[in-house]
């Protein structure tokens, strides 16, 4: 009797919470971006704003919450009310495995790689250059990042690893921030999101020496080399994708991530997206936990090996 009661609570439970999938959402969505305005994060979130605000009919607001590289507002949205209308546009540096607990993992967004980019004053044309000029100048060259175990500050740091060389990180609250004082020339280089950097290369403000992928992307320029050309087996993808808190009923997660995923879909995402260079990806929320635990294992390595705290 009591093993079918309990088993009639279940039923109960998952029919109201598939009605309640059924009915989302009644009310205006919050993203929350734990990041400055003008970073990958933000871009990404207010591009697939309108098509997802269209899609619900209801408003779609994207709110910016940075610090401690991106920690802040992860920690506002894991404790948020679990009901699917506070999410987060993550990416590496918001999530830790301490935290990654607090949050059900809805779609990925996009997994691209960097593009290291540099301020015409660095003498150097291409990696190799970068490589000797370092090797010349241990200690002289400063990459910015977005913080301290954020991705792209890791991708560097994997850099500095593999092509045996010494530069000086310089973090900052956010990639907008960085990217501003690589354009002043108050440091030397990045490894940044394409959609940050490629608008200024355009304009030769910035100076792109490769990307971090293993492969040389598509809607990136062709003679733009990967880093792994001149240094074996170097990659590093940046990835940004949507979660929502932890506990947040599944019916309402699988129903975020299937209209995600439809917004990623549409022909003017995918071109705003691509044009400021990030590929749609798209997933399940198990595809995305997966994908997730397996980036988070490559870089607590690096971080251990190379004594790395993040914020």
């Amino acid at each position: 009797m009591k093993t079918t009661f309990i088993a009639a609570l279940g039923l109960v439970a998952a029919l109201a919470s598939s009605a309640f999938a059924d009915d989302f959402p009644a009310k205006p969505v919050r993203i929350i971006v734990p990041f400055p305005a003008g970073g990958g994060a933000d871009a990404l979130a207010r591009i697939m704003q309108p098509t997802l605000q269209k899609m619900w009919g209801q408003a779609v607001v994207v709110e910016n919450k940075p610090g401690a590289s991106g920690h802040i507002g992860a920690d506002f949205v894991a404790a948020a009310q679990p009901d699917g209308y506070t999410l987060l546009m993550s990416s590496t540096a918001s999530l830790t495995e301490k935290n990654v607990s607090q949050f059900a993992p809805v779609t990925l967004v996009t997994a691209s790689p960097y593009v290291v980019a540099v301020n015409p004053r660095v003498p150097a044309k291409d990696i190799p250059e970068l490589i000797a000029y370092a090797k010349k100048n241990p200690g002289k060259l400063t990459f910015g990042s977005s913080g301290t175990g954020a991705a792209s500050h890791l991708a560097a740091e994997l850099f500095k690893a593999e092509a045996g060389v010494d530069m000086l990180h310089v973090p900052y609250k956010g990639t907008g921030q960085a990217v501003t004082d690589l354009l002043g020339g108050q440091i030397d280089l990045m490894f940044a999101p394409a959609q940050t950097v490629m608008p200024h290369v355009a304009t030769g403000r910035l100076r792109a020496l490769a990307t971090t992928g293993t492969k040389r992307p598509l809607y990136l320029p062709a003679d733009l080399p990967t880093v792994s050309e001149s240094v074996a087996g170097y990659q590093a993808v940046g990835w940004f994708g949507l979660l929502a808190p932890a506990n947040t009923p599944p019916a309402i997660v699988a129903r975020l991530s299937a209209d995600a995923n439809r917004a990623l879909a549409e022909h003017e995402v995918k071109q705003l997206m691509l044009i400021t260079g990030a590929e749609p990806a798209g997933d399940t929320p198990e595809q995305f936990a997966a994908f997730i635990h397996a980036d988070q294992a490559k870089w607590s390595k690096l971080m251990k090996e190379r004594g790395i705290q993040s914020e």
